[in-house]
């Protein structure tokens, strides 16, 4: 959920694609690398607005692949500069590939740029998961252009963030079985996503 100082007046609202956000995910990424040093194994720009073309919340997705979730240390870190760890159980632990993985999200200090920064594990299926996602509509223009005017239609009927994921995940669950069908079609792996 939100802080107070995230929720804006029309609820979810999906924009065009935006060619700032890669400028504005290196920002975040540098103050990262520099906030958490060799403790960032990657810094990965995830999610619909790392993808061109593909309509998107206004909200940079990163994702900081780590050795270890040392939570406390990692709230640490990044509370220092500001970063609050979001408190719900699903920012804390998703399954992947029918497996529970752990990991951490924090949202932007209060007035920063609109971000979610999600610490996993960076041999993690959720990692893989996040690239696997970001590459698959990257390649196939066809699931890009199914897949924003979902998020898009989506967006103008459910304009209430729970209710949106709550709709949006299992449509994602469809979407990621294409997309395991086309990395194995294209020999794709996180390490060919680096």
């Amino acid at each position: 959920m939100p802080f107070a100082d995230e929720i804006g007046p029309a609820g979810v609202v999906v924009v065009d694609y935006r060619s700032d956000w890669p400028g504005e995910f290196e920002s975040l990424a540098e103050r990262l690398r520099s906030m958490l040093g060799s403790r960032a194994l990657a810094v990965d720009h995830v999610g619909s607005t790392s993808v061109p073309g593909l309509q998107a919340k206004d909200c940079i997705d990163v994702q900081v692949r780590v050795e270890s979730l040392d939570e406390e240390e990692l709230v640490r870190l990044l509370s220092a500069s500001g970063f609050r760890c979001r408190p719900e159980a699903w920012n804390r632990v998703e399954v992947s590939s029918g497996q529970e993985c752990r990991k951490l999200v924090f949202a932007p200090p209060v007035g920063g740029r609109t971000c979610n920064v999600h610490l996993r594990r960076g041999d993690g299926p959720n990692a893989r998961y996040a690239l696997l996602f970001r590459d698959y509509l990257r390649a196939d223009d066809a699931a890009r252009a199914g897949w924003g005017a979902f998020k898009k239609r989506l967006a103008v009927s459910v304009p209430d963030l729970m209710d949106y994921g709550q709709i949006k995940a299992p449509a994602t669950e469809v979407l990621m079985a294409g997309a395991e069908r086309w990395a194995l079609d294209a020999g794709w792996s996180p390490r060919s996503a680096c």
